[in-house]
């Protein structure tokens, strides 16, 4: 966790993680149609979700919003990877969530960043089991970090607001929430 004092702990709701949801989906739009290697994406985006700090306060309240998280997964194109380094800044704008001054002049409210992978999802599979078997296996760096908070869907929107991953560390390793 940052050691930043300006954190807001402001209850996060469903209207809100509609409006990053609403960022997300044009930052991802945007970048599909501006970059040619992402355009074999335009169609494959699966899954919005709130995931690290910002997913913990969603779920327990107890250590606030630095800024918001959210992970685009997309049905993997093989051989071709969405470009994993690339990350959108935003800004939620002005709202009951203040300004974090950690981020200077670029930004009126919090943060947004929006960051996509593609990951495997096999036909069996719901795009919410894809994502909780890329969180249990923790293939790599980005998977581990972020199976070690919640992750709750914003998009699409009839699953927004659900926790499909509870972040919690057992002796043994990571376990998923498993709700249904």
């Amino acid at each position: 966790m940052s050691k930043s004092p300006h954190r807001s702990f402001t209850r996060i709701t469903r209207n809100d993680l509609a409006r990053l949801a609403r960022i997300a989906l044009d930052d991802f739009s945007d970048l599909c149609r501006r970059q040619k290697y992402s355009r074999r994406y335009a169609d494959r985006l699966q899954l919005i979700c709130l995931c690290q700090g910002a997913a913990r306060h969603y779920v327990h309240g107890d250590r606030g919003v630095q800024d918001f998280d959210l992970w685009g997964f997309f049905e993997e194109v093989r051989g071709h990877p969405f470009p994993s380094r690339r990350s959108g800044k935003h800004d939620f704008g002005p709202s009951k969530f203040g300004h974090n001054p950690d981020d200077g002049d670029a930004f009126k409210g919090r943060r947004v960043d929006v960051i996509g992978r593609s990951i495997s999802m096999p036909k069996n599979e719901t795009p919410i089991e894809a994502v909780q078997s890329y969180l249990r296996d923790a293939a790599t760096v980005s998977a581990s970090l972020l199976a070690e908070r919640p992750v709750i869907v914003v998009w699409p929107r009839k699953n927004c607001g659900r926790v499909i991953w509870d972040g919690v560390i057992s002796p043994y390793g990571l376990t998923a929430c498993g709700t249904g």
